[in-house]
């Protein structure tokens, strides 16, 4: 009977989660670090995308479908470890800093590498995967730029092979009704391309939360940035998964990182999209799954980064 107790317990065992912080400066830095039972075959520490995105892939904006809870879960499933966080300014690592406005992508790809550190320390592994998403993907590709010993390679997802620029052009111009928007915004965007800050006086109030005085500067370095660049400069491991529904990034995203990185594996996924879950082309159902955290990612995410990052 005690061994049949005792074998029904490890049945049972799943993963441990723990509130971790490192130093941040004016407070620490917040995350969660999700173990498999009986430690991990590897760790992973997920970049989170642009705007006010907490450490379980959603925000304040109406997107709620706990893609990087879900990621980490399945992770651990597959007997990797993960680490997700609140970037600097941000929910419980707000403290740390004055203006989350200010918090640059170069700032987040230093923050990477120091989650990074922690990781590999506390899982005792050799080294550790930065999995980057969406804007994520670009901060990956900036901490990755130093050859940090602490990083085994890149896992990059639903990321931009262009820079910020381009891709916010292409997303305006793709719908319809913000066609009377467009001499303002593109007239913006050429604007901090160039490394000057735009006047909003005048400005139409549907361009503001992009074009809002207090993001300019954070909007100049992210344009000046060049993912495909980034991407033949790294000398480790990239994994590139793209799926072909996704809304916000393209599959010739992923095709000019793997064009610039030959080395790199490229997986394309059919019918998943920017949040990694099942969806159509069609505009409204695809953004449905954004606020669904009872929809499950799409089959072949999970496997497609653990059969990458497993040794």
């Amino acid at each position: 009977m005690f061994k049949a107790i005792m074998l029904a317990a490890t049945i049972v065992a799943g993963p441990v989660e723990t509130a971790v912080e490192i130093p941040g400066g004016l407070a620490p830095l917040k995350a969660t670090v999700l173990s498999p039972p009986g430690g991990p075959r590897a760790a992973v520490v997920i970049l989170p995308g642009s705007g006010p995105t907490d450490r379980d892939g959603n925000n304040p904006l109406g997107v709620r479908g706990s893609t990087y809870r879900l990621l980490a879960e399945g992770l651990a499933a597959e007997g990797i470890a993960s680490l997700r966080m609140d970037k600097r300014g941000m929910f419980a690592s707000g403290p740390a800093a004055t203006d989350p406005n200010a918090v640059t992508v170069s700032v987040l790809a230093a923050d990477a590498n120091a989650w990074a550190g922690a990781l590999k320390q506390r899982t005792g592994l050799r080294c550790v995967w930065l999995l980057g998403h969406s804007e994520g993907g670009l901060v990956g590709l900036i901490a990755a730029a130093g050859d940090n010993p602490d990083l085994c390679g890149l896992v990059l997802v639903a990321a931009a092979g262009r820079p910020l620029g381009t891709v916010i052009r292409e997303q305006l111009q793709a719908n319809p009704a913000n066609a009377p928007l467009l001499p303002q915004a593109l007239n913006a965007i050429s604007e901090l391309e160039a490394g000057r800050r735009v006047d909003t006086a005048g400005m139409h109030p549907a361009l503001l939360p992009l074009f809002r005085p207090a993001v300019q500067s954070f909007l100049i370095e992210s344009f000046r940035q060049d993912p495909a660049a980034l991407a033949a400069a790294v000398g480790k491991p990239i994994l590139i998964l793209q799926g072909d529904t996704d809304l916000q990034v393209s599959v010739a995203d992923a095709r000019a990182l793997k064009a610039a990185q030959p080395s790199a594996t490229l997986v394309i996924l059919p019918g998943v999209n920017h949040v990694l879950k099942a969806a159509p082309l069609d505009r409204d159902a695809n953004l449905a799954t954004y606020a669904d955290p009872a929809r499950p990612l799409a089959p072949g995410v999970v496997e497609a980064i653990a059969d990458f990052v497993k040794p």
